[in-house]
């Protein structure tokens, strides 16, 4: 067995920039262990550009944005093992690892950075008839398979679900000369950026299917055709609205979950909604000295936000460690989300502990138009923000500030919520 301060699962965005910050904050003795050959996560299949606006200030492609926390980890000479796969994780903070170079390992850590990211809601999940023919692909599969491995997936496309990994891969394919005929969507919203359906569909013309799902797969050896099917409230297939379009290729951009297997075997209280851990405003789980960061505690849109939240997750783990135990609440707030908003990112807050200000990020049920963002805490709005317009693929934020609180110093939660006025 051998033993680190700080060990952190996940080479990608978030681990790179926990690594970063915990070094900055003193620890000097960090291990990152990441299942892939190389790091850099899923930035690495993400050539298009669009990133490192908030932490850069200058427009980066994913490549580029990894290689720019990469040169920082190696500059702080952090070590890392590639080819690393995590197996357990348990209550002990004993980490279980596989590799071909060491075998089988056990790594005792003092602290432990989440860092997973998350992965394609498959198939299998959706339910959809027809054979199983080739040419059927989660979008983030033929991403890889085009931007890394130089592999053309089809020429005739069809996209189902309006995830910004779908919204991308409908631009790119045209761009490599295929010929993307609709973009479907269950919901009547997109789940992308509204940036991504401006340049990747409306810039070339690509159609959107709102309210609209495959109904049925053709093709034995390679698909040749799909059906969609326009959907009513319920989400369920409405009778005479079917429509079929040939194509060799089938997209699926329908959702992200969290990767957190490893988490519930560590005894980390899930959340239902975000299917990620649950975890206080230092970004610690219910498991002491086990800190949760990035896709893999709730799907963001934006990686410089990953990037930031796991710099915070990567200081507190820092001042984990330096404490040799963390910090007991000393009360404990809970952060509640309704009318309109789905969840909120911590879920608690404690007022005597926490950082200056704490950021909370959530996300809206559906596409509201000219609502209000609300706190309260208790039953007195503190906070009351227009907005034109909130939608479920953009993360909205507020900001709380820790000398709020001093004229509350009985405060048991904070409501966040969206009003008509």
């Amino acid at each position: 067995m051998t033993e680190h301060d700080i060990v952190i699962i996940g080479g990608g965005p978030a681990g790179l920039a926990a690594a970063v910050a915990a070094k900055k904050a003193g620890i000097t003795d960090i291990m990152i262990l990441e299942r892939d050959e190389m790091l850099g996560g899923i930035l690495n299949q993400c050539i298009h550009n669009g990133f490192g606006l908030h932490t850069f200030k200058e427009e980066l492609t994913g490549p580029e944005y990894a290689a720019r926390y990469i040169d920082m980890v190696e500059a702080e000479e952090i070590p890392y093992r590639l080819n690393t796969m995590v197996l357990d994780i348990n209550e002990n903070k004993e980490i279980t690892a596989i590799s071909r170079e060491e075998g089988l390992t056990t790594i005792k850590a003092k602290a432990i950075v989440l860092a997973m990211g998350c992965r394609e809601r498959p198939r299998g999940a959706l339910n959809i008839p027809g054979y199983r023919p080739a040419g059927i692909y989660s979008a983030g599969t033929a991403q890889k398979l085009m931007n890394m491995d130089g592999f053309a997936v089809g020429k005739e496309v069809v996209i189902l679900g309006s995830g910004d990994i779908g919204l991308i891969m409908a631009r790119r394919m045209t761009l490599e000369g295929a010929k993307v005929k609709v973009v479907a969507e269950l919901m009547p919203y997109s789940g992308g950026l509204k940036r991504n359906i401006v340049q990747c569909l409306d810039d070339y013309g690509i159609p959107l299917k709102l309210s609209h799902t495959v109904v049925d797969i053709e093709g034995k050896e390679r698909l040749t055709g799909v059906t969609l099917a326009q959907v009513d409230e319920n989400r369920r297939p409405i009778k005479g609205t079917e429509e079929y379009y040939s194509c060799d290729t089938l997209l699926l951009s329908v959702g992200l979950i969290p990767e957190n297997e490893l988490s519930r075997n560590a005894g980390v209280t899930m959340n239902p909604v975000t299917s990620g851990p649950m975890v206080g405003d230092r970004l610690e789980t219910s498991a002491e000295g086990i800190f949760a960061c990035g896709n893999v505690l709730h799907v963001h849109d934006l990686v410089d936000y990953v990037s930031e939240e796991a710099a915070m997750a990567g200081t507190n783990a820092a001042a984990y460690v330096k404490a040799g135990a963390g910090e007991k609440n000393s009360h404990t707030v809970e952060l509640k989300a309704e009318n309109g908003v789905r969840y909120t990112v911590p879920q608690t807050v404690d007022p005597s502990h926490m950082a200056d200000q704490v950021t909370v990020r959530f996300r809206v049920a559906d596409v509201y138009k000219d609502r209000y963002i609300s706190v309260y805490y208790d039953d007195v709005r503190v906070s009351h923000k227009k907005k034109r317009v909130l939608a479920p693929g953009e993360m909205e934020q507020v900001v709380l500030k820790r000398d709020s609180f001093s004229e509350y110093p009985d405060l048991k939660r904070i409501l966040i919520c969206t009003e008509v006025e």
